[in-house]
């Protein structure tokens, strides 16, 4: 089995398209409105390889609690490719004011920074351990 898609509810639909199509290269489908849902619209995006993204928005979404964990997905994980990757990716990060936590091995092997999208979701950058 494979994971087909995961969803992300955001308040900002142009901002986390804009996000994701310029941080990572991915594309986007067109806008959907749902017949069906007032006010629910979506793009997917599509990176180079795994699932799909499904970025959604309605006009009014509570907000997650600022600061704290809560039940959920804690953040996503996108294989960047090299540490020079991540670390290019990071200071870019850096310069915008969206990294959360610069680029470091962590516990478990694995290189990566932490960047926050528009609504202060969190990016794990990866380069798995095996890479240079």
């Amino acid at each position: 089995m494979n994971i087909a898609h995961v969803a992300l509810w955001t308040r900002n639909l142009n901002a986390q398209v804009s996000f994701w199509q310029q941080i990572f290269g991915g594309i986007s489908n067109e806008r959907y409105v749902s017949k069906n849902r007032a006010g629910f619209e979506s793009h997917f995006i599509t990176l180079s390889q795994g699932p799909t993204i499904e970025l959604m928005t309605l006009p009014k979404l509570s907000a997650a609690p600022e600061h704290s964990e809560f039940v959920g997905w804690a953040h996503i994980a996108v294989d960047v490719g090299t540490k020079a990757d991540v670390d290019r990716l990071a200071d870019n990060a850096r310069q915008s004011g969206t990294l959360l936590s610069p680029a470091r091995i962590t516990g478990d092997g694995y290189y990566e920074a932490v960047i926050a999208d528009p609504d202060g979701n969190r990016i794990e950058l990866v380069a798995e351990r095996d890479k240079k």
